[in-house]
This record gives C-alpha cells, sequence and structure tokens, in this order.
C-alpha cells in the first residue's frame, strides 16, 4: 500500500505532506511513496546463473520472495515475476518505474562466487516487477504497486494523507476517492474533484472524486 499526501479541494485548505510509504522513493519507491514503494530485497549469494549478461535484466524473471530471491528461467516453475525496467543505483535517485510496475525489488551489491559477467560482483540497483499471473497490484484499481496512478482509489487517514486500496471493495478498507485525471496544477482539476493526490512525474497532481 502507499501512502501519499492528499488536499481538500472546494474550500478547505490545501495541506502537502510528503510521506515515506512502504514505497517511497521519487523516481522512487513510492516517492515518499511520492510514487513508489520500497521493498528491501537481496539476490542470495549462491544463484543459478546464465540467465542473462546481468543479473535480473530487462524481460529475466525472479524466484517467488522479495527479501530473498534469485534469478529463475522464466519458463519454470520457480519464476514469479518479470523485470519490466532495471536500473543501477537506488530507486530514490534513479528512474522511476513504470506505472503498472507490481512491486520493486531492491538489489544489494554482492560479491558472489558465481554472478553474470565472471567478475564476483552485482551491483547495487533496482529491478521494476510484473507478476506473471494476475493480480497485478500495480494496475489502475489494484489497491498496491509502487506508484499511485490514474484509476487508483485512495481513503483518508486523516492529517491530509491517504493510503491507495483497490476499487472494487476487495481489500481491508474502502475506497473513498478514486483518481480520475492526472494534471500540471490542481487549477487544472476538474469542478467534481474533492481531492488532490501527489502523483509524481510529468503530471504531478491526481484529481480525485469521491465514490
Amino acid at each position: 500500500m502507499r501512502t501519499r499526501w492528499a488536499a481538500r479541494g472546494a474550500c478547505a485548505a490545501v495541506c502537502a505532506v510528503l510521506l515515506s510509504g512502504c514505497q517511497s522513493a521519487p523516481g522512487g519507491e513510492k516517492d515518499g511513496r511520492l510514487g513508489e514503494r520500497r521493498t528491501a530485497a537481496s539476490p542470495t549469494a549462491a544463484r543459478a546463473s546464465g540467465y542473462g549478461a546481468e543479473f535480473l535484466g530487462v524481460d529475466e524473471c525472479s524466484s517467488f520472495g522479495r527479501t530473498s530471491f534469485t534469478e529463475a528461467s522464466c519458463a519454470g516453475e520457480r519464476a514469479a515475476a518479470r523485470v519490466i525496467a532495471r536500473h543501477d543505483g537506488t530507486a530514490r535517485d534513479g528512474p522511476r518505474c513504470p506505472a503498472t510496475t507490481d512491486f520493486v525489488l531492491h538489489i544489494s551489491e554482492q560479491h558472489p562466487s558465481s554472478d553474470e559477467d565472471g567478475d564476483g560482483v552485482v551491483p547495487r540497483g533496482y529491478a521494476c516487477m510484473r507478476h506473471l499471473q494476475p493480480p497485478h497490484p500495480g494496475d489502475p484499481g489494484g489497491g498496491g504497486g509502487p506508484r499511485t496512478i490514474v484509476g487508483d482509489c485512495v481513503y483518508d487517514l486523516g492529517d491530509g494523507r491517504v493510503r491507495e486500496t483497490a476499487c472494487d471493495g476487495g481489500a481491508e478498507r474502502e475506497p473513498e476517492f478514486k483518481v480520475t485525471k492526472a494534471v500540471d496544477d490542481r487549477s487544472e482539476c476538474p469542478a467534481s474533484t474533492a481531492l488532490y493526490v501527489r502523483l509524481g512525474g510529468a503530471s504531478p497532481v491526481g484529481c480525485a472524486r469521491p465514490v
């Protein structure tokens, strides 16, 4: 789930709060979940090699697990999610993951006995992951994923904060608002807007209406 700042529309005072969500990061994981969620993880020291020139490169797959995982053949039973984008460094300082990313794997720098190019080093980086099978929490209305996007629903936490939840009402918390549009400035939101949600990116303001 991600936490975002929110501001009431109409006559209410606008308040903006940057938070660190379970996925926070700018380009990052929940940039303060400002757009992304942080899921700390590192590869096991001993892993199967030979799937690609880079550990968890684009279109390669990981096994099940967020804190302990290995690279796996995408055709194998152990494969759980596919890499849809891969960057070196930290998610906080690097490019944002694609909008429909389901979760982010943070890869700590390692010096395993076996690695992708034989130099004994797996550099620090992060992989933007998409489950091979549904459900996809990163999809619009899915109730999760590292970014809040158009089509997502949120509920009010108070103090100018909101958190994402599934639009279908299947999660523990019922949705209260739905993000219907992403704009450059709050003045561009439609008259029905009751809440402003910080999305980050090129159009950083989310216009949300009651549901």
